[in-house]
């Protein structure tokens, strides 16, 4: 749960801070992927039945930092920007599903080995 929230207030931070501030580590698109593939992931692993919520918190969160940007001199909000950070937030709440499915596959296997014994 921490972890989204974490995230989030990183991205945040990044996004609005001036760009000399603002640390690169890859090419900017493949930033914004990963930072809302790992956030929207860490918020499907936090809140597993919120899916739908969190898929509308990814989309306006993408649009909104982005729109906040227009706030700032030094910054610009692009709509391809916002695009590639909803299509990272998908991959995270898939990746997150994906993650969830394995645990519990995992867990009923144990829970059979356990019947079993």
């Amino acid at each position: 749960m921490i972890a989204g929230w974490l995230a989030l207030a990183f991205i945040a931070f990044v996004t609005l801070s001036p760009v000399q501030d603002r640390p690169s580590f890859f090419h900017p698109q493949t930033e914004r992927f990963a930072a809302f593939a790992v956030m929207a992931m860490a918020f499907v692993l936090g809140y597993p039945r919120r899916t739908a919520l969190i898929l509308l918190f990814v989309v306006f969160s993408s649009f909104t930092l982005e729109a906040m940007q227009l706030l700032t001199p030094d910054r610009h909000g692009r709509l391809l920007d916002a695009i590639v950070k909803v299509a990272g937030g998908l991959a995270g709440i898939g990746a997150g599903h994906l993650i969830l499915l394995v645990l519990r596959s995992q867990l009923g296997r144990l829970r059979s080995r356990a019947d079993a014994a």
